[in-house]
């Protein structure tokens, strides 16, 4: 009867640049595997270094710290193999991983297929592999294989024809909203033309612009799925192989607790807030809360992500803004316990007037008044920022960022902006699951009940002259969901005056943006044609908008930013 072989995969962030914290986690883990019986432990892509390094890898002295880690690493494996991802420089730099075992470096698979498309710069950096590792572990025969290895035929073939039984894959696989499916797809793929179970392991956390999943999964050999890891989950992972089937057995892997997109797609924005805050060492942030929907789902998102104590809220009311969102912003504030302020920008914009009433030279009001009152906001939210060292969040979404609808230096004001690739109408989808979700939690939590505010009106508190009923419990309020969207930079003003409705918009702009189809093609699938021109011309043109705006969290499979790298100055259309 052949040997089983126990595997720990160590799902796990292994941040950018930290190369001593790196080894020291990596050392802490082996050491857990360790102790639990396992044959070998696999860590992410590049887990010393984390991923990606960018310029990093040009600096030698940063080659040379990564090349002493993975030799001290190696110094103390003792009785388990595991499997370490590092930038290896031996003249070339190579995306590597290394098989260490008995206190030595026993071989080094190089990655092979080097992506270079979407976020992706490895050819930038890294010279390619020519051939798939294997070895023997436990009596099994594996192969190591490295991220978009498993998305090409070639290498997991190689490793096949070398006769590995299991191949373990170690990715930093970047999240979005149709990647999961991808990835099994691919994995189901390369085990059924193998007949080799396939490990696959991807690092976990927020990186600038990217956030990786872990989303682990086993498949087996005839390529069915044996298991599927949570996805924004730190956890070091079990499984056992078993060479006579050809079959892997997770052991006591985290259950997924709401399998719905929008779950997973607020996790990763969660996760995209609290490893970019952290990460840059500030103690918190804050933002300009509206009384609108993305703003209250940015503010419900630092709170999950951050916890209350850290998170900063204000209103910055003029004229323009209705009681609806006053009322809306004070009782978001209040329901979630951050800190809250409101400063009225209205004698701020008046003296501003003033001042620019002579070089104005007696030109009617346009929208350089509505402008003005953004841009009052965020010298107020700037300065706020710089006193107390709160990091800035922008709220804007996709859809507003895509026709730059925002302006600069006003609400694009901020140093991370979480809604950044989210749809306007996905933002109310998320809302909504938010709300759910807070429902859902407490039903579980009946204890909890009587420390939760009294759901009586919009506050919460039984106060007389409620707007509306907010019946149940409630992170972002009903009426803010249920709200014409609005700037309130004018009277009566609504997003609509100046945009087609957002599901005319939204659906436009996927087609155009991810989908890269023509207008023409748009047209055809039912889209008014005038709209759809106007969109288009609307995008190209707001590129110089974009390329100052904050970075943010890439969630769908083409964000603005180093993924979609138009020109600004351009003649095409």
């Amino acid at each position: 009867m052949s040997a089983q072989l126990r595997l720990a995969l160590a799902q796990f962030d292994f941040p950018v640049g930290a190369v001593a914290a790196n080894t020291v986690k990596i050392r802490e883990l082996m050491a857990q595997a360790h102790a639990g019986g396992a044959d070998l432990v696999a860590f992410p892509e590049l887990a010393i270094s984390g991923y990606p390094p960018e310029d990093l890898l040009v600096r030698p002295s940063f080659l040379q710290a990564c090349n002493e880690a993975i030799a001290e690493l190696a110094r103390g494996t003792d009785g388990i193999a595991a499997l370490v991802g590092f930038p290896h420089s031996e003249g070339e730099v190579y995306n590597a991983a290394a098989l260490l075992r008995e206190g030595r470096i026993e071989c080094v698979a190089h990655k092979q297929a080097l992506p270079n498309y979407g976020v992706f710069d490895d050819k930038r950096y890294f010279r390619p592999g020519h051939a798939s590792a294997t070895g023997m572990i436990g009596g099994v025969r594996v192969g190591y294989l490295i991220c978009e290895d498993i998305w090409q035929p070639e290498p997991a073939a190689q490793a096949a024809a070398a006769g590995a039984e299991l191949i373990v894959v170690v990715n930093a696989s970047p999240w979005d909203d149709a990647k999961q499916a991808a990835r099994e797809e691919q994995l189901i793929a390369r085990a059924r033309e193998t007949g080799c179970a396939i490990a696959y392991l991807n690092l976990v956390g927020g990186q600038d612009e990217v956030v990786y999943d872990g989303a682990a999964l086993l498949v087996n050999g005839d390529g069915r799925v044996a298991a599927r890891a949570p996805a924004f989950v730190d956890a070091l992972l079990w499984a056992t192989f078993d060479p006579a089937t050809r079959t892997l057995t997770a052991d006591g892997w985290p259950v997924v607790a709401d399998p719905r997109p929008e779950a997973t797609l607020y996790a990763a924005l969660v996760r995209g807030i609290r490893d970019y805050v952290q990460k840059n060492g500030f103690p918190g942030v804050l933002l300009g809360l509206s009384g609108g929907i993305d703003s209250a789902l940015t503010l419900a998102l630092a709170v999950d992500a951050l916890g209350p104590g850290r998170v900063t809220a204000v209103m910055l009311p003029t004229r323009y803004t209705s009681r609806l969102s006053l009322e809306g912003a004070r009782e978001q504030a209040e329901r979630l316990g951050v800190d809250y302020h409101v400063i009225d920008i209205e004698p701020t914009f008046q003296s501003f007037l003033a001042a620019l009433a002579p070089a104005f030279g007696g030109k009617g009001p346009d929208v350089t008044e509505e402008n003005l009152q953004s841009r009052t906001r965020g010298v107020m939210l700037m300065a706020l920022s710089n006193k107390h060292g709160r990091l800035l969040l922008s709220t804007g979404n996709k859809s507003e960022m895509a026709v730059g609808y925002a302006t600069l230096y006003g609400d694009m004001c901020g140093a991370y902006a979480p809604l950044k690739d989210v749809y306007k109408t996905v933002v109310y989808r998320l809302a909504q699951w938010r709300n759910e979700a807070e429902r859902a939690r407490l039903a579980r939590e009946p204890a909890r009940r009587a420390t939760v505010p009294a759901m009586v009106g919009v506050g919460g508190n039984g106060e007389e002259g409620a707007t509306h009923a907010a019946p149940g419990v409630w992170i972002i309020p009903p009426a803010v969901i249920e709200r014409p969207p609005s700037a309130e930079l004018r009277e009566d003003q609504t997003d609509q005056d100046s945009l087609p409705p957002y599901d005319e918009l939204d659906g436009i702009l996927r087609r155009f943006i991810e989908g890269e189809q023509s207008q023409a093609e748009i047209a055809a699938q039912g889209f008014p044609v005038e709209t759809v021109h106007r969109v288009a011309s609307l995008v190209l043109r707001n590129e110089f908008k974009r390329r100052q705006a904050a970075p943010g969290p890439r969630v769908t499979a083409k964000a603005f930013g180093r993924e979609r790298r138009y020109p600004i100055t351009s003649g095409w259309l």
